[in-house]
């Protein structure tokens, strides 16, 4: 089968794609036909080596979307022809940017049929960031408002919508060419994240009771400001490895909460998919893919994914 893979860390000019011995499906697995595989800002971390991968070389992709083509010993709830979408991938088994993949059924779901497989393919590694952050982690309930940082992002934009089906009021912030689709997505207040009085528009929004933030390092003073008494801020990202409260005493004052949050750490993944695939299926969650790339073009989709601004996701479809 033809692969994208790394056999050195570096740039994304170490990305090859190569002709390699396809996988077969062991003890509760199943070997998948990769129709679509979601592009992810961890991807790149692999890749360069800040995250390691179990080995090298190494084919990169936490999700994919495709068709199961044979099942291993013991699997009972897949079998082939079955159209799945999955995710947690390319951290401890093989990634997803390859023709095939192997897949442990535990991190599979069925595809909705009114899902196509590049909307799930992007929807799977940032839905279920979302859903444990929000949903697991957070426990937003509804009429609690939500701020949403960075809500034209991957796991931003399923964010609003995963809020906006619980009944929560949900406050994000964007760039200004973003903010008429994140009201359409169901955000009810979306700021200029680079407005200097960010501050007091939050606060003039509504105090928040749950924080998603994917820049800790940057936020977290702010986050510290205009949260509610009793809020609970859940970290998915930084940039520098520090983070640090501007005032402890004052956050143990308003009895303030900081959750780390990955995807990877997720117990039950396909438990999560399915969660959001009915959602999808209903109408209420919608993936956007910004762009598809085909397999030998994913070095261009790595770089974008870090240097340019969309709102979405990228996906490669093999």
């Amino acid at each position: 089968m033809r692969a994208v893979r790394y056999h050195e860390h570096g740039g994304s000019d170490v990305l090859q794609t190569e002709e390699v011995m396809r996988p077969e499906p062991d003890k509760g697995e199943l070997l998948v036909a990769v129709h679509a595989a979601g592009i992810n800002p961890v991807d790149t971390y692999f890749r360069e080596g800040a995250y390691k991968p179990a080995s090298l070389p190494w084919i990169p992709g936490s999700d994919v979307a495709g068709v199961v083509t044979a099942v291993g010993e013991g699997v009972t709830e897949f079998k082939a022809g079955d159209e799945i979408y999955a995710t947690a991938l390319g951290n401890w088994l093989q990634g997803t940017c390859a023709e095939y993949v192997v897949v442990p059924t535990e991190m599979a779901a069925p595809l909705p049929e009114s899902v196509s497989f590049a909307e799930a393919a992007g929807a799977a590694l940032v839905g279920v960031t979302a859903w444990q952050s929000l949903i697991a982690t957070a426990n937003l309930e509804p009429a609690e408002t939500v701020l949403i940082h960075g809500g034209s992002g991957g796991v931003g934009h399923m964010a609003v919508q995963i809020a906006s089906a619980t009944g929560a009021r949900v406050v994000t912030t964007a760039s200004p060419k973003y903010h008429d689709t994140l009201e359409e997505l169901g955000a009810d207040v979306v700021l200029n994240y680079a407005r200097d009085d960010l501050q007091e528009a939050i606060e003039d929004a509504g105090k928040p009771d749950v924080i998603l933030d994917h820049r800790l390092d940057e936020y977290l003073p702010l986050d510290c400001e205009v949260a509610a008494k009793g809020a609970r801020i859940v970290a998915i990202g930084n940039e520098d490895a520090e983070a640090t409260f501007p005032s402890v005493p004052a956050a143990r004052a308003k009895a303030l909460s900081v959750h780390h949050v990955s995807m990877f750490n997720t117990p039950d993944v396909g438990a999560v998919l399915k969660r959001l695939g009915t959602l999808m299926d209903s109408g209420k969650l919608t993936p956007l893919v910004y762009d598809t790339y085909p397999l030998d073009e994913i070095a261009a989709a790595h770089d974008a994914v870090l240097d340019e601004s969309f709102l979405g996701k990228l996906v490669v479809t093999p």
